[in-house]
């Protein structure tokens, strides 16, 4: 028979995370089970029938049962994460099997492919709540917004939430630098420019340098400044599956690989100095922005020593017809700050930390916000269905 048991294989994979329990006895169905799993990275159990142990039908993250095996499962247990797989799932027999063991989808290979590797790698790694993710562009250039998203990454992190900090902007020197890690250990983004597919969340965040009790994807100082929109895709939809915060610094100009991350955060934060000049330069952004996310909030900053000089935030968010969604006070000392390695957010009573906690507070109380945008993956049609009530919905 093709294939190995977990036992068999885990002195070779042992990097490999415990994946499902596949139930069947047909070697082509095998091969193509295991491969999945493999793209996966989860180490499967192989059995022909119920495990010996209760506690192997249990315990696996998911169930994957050959249509030739389905007969044999009558008497096990109920439990969720069961998957009927075969060649031919419109036969009705396969249909009548699903339902007698609790199948929540019937899949047809090799059609379905893609859908299984997706649900085998969640199952594997757990599916919770997706990351908060939020978008900070500036309304023109040296408007901060570098220094806030970083602030906000920082400011989440101190509440001990899951951050990690997604650097979007080729030319903008390097978020590692802005918060005085640029000799940390770690990945940047040229190692994840042929990323495709699905990105496994965990192993990212484990490759990027650790600063600050965040994650930080920088770039480095090297030649290349292009992100391929598939990798923009792959990796973004990655940190939102990890939870948590994702915050991301974005060029001001809408290319493909920035139209991918958009289509993945929640809402952008668009940061405008109060000045007339500078709101109009930031209405030429969020036309180009609007085409692509339809959430798009309107942060309003002073200028240093402005005394009543300049336009009110209200007037800013007038002007821009966006909604406001706070003024940033100009903080006396950042600039010092961040040349001696401090980063943004740090001083807990500075204005920069009391508008990110601010910020997080209120997105917090209202449970968050609404994603808009897309994911890395569309729905399977008629190749993985559920099972209704021994029906297909």
């Amino acid at each position: 028979m093709a294939g190995t048991t977990a036992s068999e294989r885990s002195d070779r994979t042992g990097e490999q995370r415990v994946g499902p329990l596949i139930i069947t006895e047909d070697e082509r169905l095998l091969d193509d089970l295991l491969r999945l799993c493999a793209a996966a990275d989860a180490l499967p159990e192989v059995a022909h029938g119920l495990p010996p142990r209760k506690e192997g039908w249990e315990a696996a993250p998911l169930v994957i049962v050959g249509d030739d095996c389905a007969s044999r499962l009558r008497g096990a247990g109920r439990r969720t994460g069961v998957i009927l797989a075969g060649r031919d799932a419109d036969h009705p027999e396969v249909w009548r099997q699903a339902v007698a063991i609790g199948a929540e989808r019937v899949l047809a290979l090799p059609e379905g492919e893609r859908w299984l590797v997706d649900r085998i790698a969640d199952a594997v790694e757990g599916v919770g709540p997706p990351a908060l993710t939020v978008g900070v562009i500036g309304g023109r250039g040296g408007a901060g917004a570098s220094t806030l998203a970083g602030a906000l990454a920082v400011t989440a992190a101190r509440t001990g939430r899951h951050t990690m900090l997604v650097d979007g902007d080729p030319l903008g020197g390097g978020l590692d630098v802005l918060l005085g890690g640029e000799k940390e250990k770690g990945l940047r983004w040229p190692a994840f420019a042929e990323s495709r597919g699905r990105v496994a969340s965990g192993a990212l965040a484990e490759s990027l340098p650790q600063l600050h009790s965040l994650r930080v994807l920088s770039w480095d100082r090297g030649a290349e400044v292009a992100i391929p929109p598939p990798a923009m895709r792959a990796v973004m939809a990655a940190a939102r599956r990890r939870g948590g915060v994702v915050v991301v610094d974005l060029p001001r100009r809408v290319d493909a690989a920035v139209a991918e991350a958009l289509a993945q955060v929640d809402l952008v934060l668009l940061l405008v100095p109060t000045e007339l000049r500078a709101v109009a330069a930031a209405q030429r952004v969020a036309t180009e922005v609007r085409k692509v996310l339809r959430d798009l909030r309107v942060v309003a900053r002073a200028a240093p020593g402005r005394h009543g000089h300049g336009l009110p935030p209200d007037e800013v968010a007038r002007l821009m017809e966006l909604p406001l969604a706070g003024e940033l006070p100009w903080e006396p000392g950042l600039l010092a700050d961040l040349s001696r390695g401090v980063p943004p957010g740090a001083q807990v009573r500075g204005p920069l930390a009391r508008f990110c906690a601010g910020f997080w507070g209120r997105a917090t109380a209202s449970g968050g916000v609404g994603h808009t945008g897309g994911t890395e993956s569309g729905p399977v049609a008629a190749s993985g269905e559920d099972v209704q009530g021994g029906g297909r919905s």
